[in-house]
């Protein structure tokens, strides 16, 4: 099963200082029939103005990956963790048992970001904060973990969940392939820029795909590409 979820289809709200845009169902946006994808709960295509963000807020019991598009977040929470995480690279919150954190633009520049948010496997924890850079040239023409809670995926960012969040590049005409591990996986991938077919079906910029028991996701990019991908299980029991 591949589905096509065009931009132009997305909930969303225009805030002024923050335009966003919901893959699944978020704040005032409600769609019954995407709410999540297997434990993925939450992909928002934000667009953050100069000097603005969002100001100290609790979460628990959440993954939250942030995948910088453009510009750069700078994160402060209530552990004590400090730092910004500039285009490309990638933070993670472990909410855990409970956090208040606030993410800003402090650029001179507009931010663009996608925020994702896993289901973790288990409830409670101690919660954490960490970033790192993933260079865009690293990503060329092949998939990179960004980060996960699979064995043997030691060099990504870790999360509370048998998921993974990848990201690549792909230049025009190229084409990439990611394979399952196991069957029964939700596979959800997004194009932060470019064009490109997935599995034959055509996708644009910002658009998602959401994939259910496919064996294998098959890219080849019309334009130059950058893309994300979460390869996540169903939601957990506990």
């Amino acid at each position: 099963m591949l589905e096509h979820r065009p931009f132009a289809s997305l909930g969303g709200a225009d805030h002024g200082w923050l335009n966003a845009r919901h893959h699944f169902s978020f704040a005032e946006y409600h769609d019954a029939d995407r709410v999540h994808w297997g434990a993925l709960r939450v992909w928002n295509d934000d667009t953050i103005q100069p000097g603005t963000g969002f100001p100290p807020h609790p979460h628990a019991d959440m993954e939250i990956i942030t995948y910088v598009r453009e510009g750069a977040i700078t994160h402060q929470d209530s552990l004590g963790n400090k730092g910004r995480t500039v285009a490309g690279d990638v933070q993670v919150m472990s909410a855990g048992k409970g956090i208040r954190h606030s993410e800003y633009n402090l650029e001179p520049g507009t931010t663009r970001i996608f925020q994702i948010w896993i289901f973790p496997e288990n409830r409670g924890g101690e919660p954490s904060w960490g970033t790192r850079p993933f260079p865009r040239d690293d990503r060329a023409g092949r998939f990179i973990t960004l980060a996960s809670g699979m064995p043997n995926d030691a060099d990504a960012l870790p999360i509370r969940s048998r998921a993974r969040v990848l990201g690549a590049t792909v230049k025009a005409g190229e084409t990439i392939e990611y394979t399952f591990d196991e069957a029964l996986r939700y596979g959800y991938l997004v194009l932060a820029t470019g064009k490109a077919e997935v599995n034959g079906l055509p996708l644009a910029a910002r658009d998602g795909a959401a994939a259910f028991d496919e064996q294998r996701l098959s890219i080849r990019a019309i334009e130059d590409t950058e893309l994300v991908l979460v390869d996540a299980p169903g939601l957990p029991q506990s």
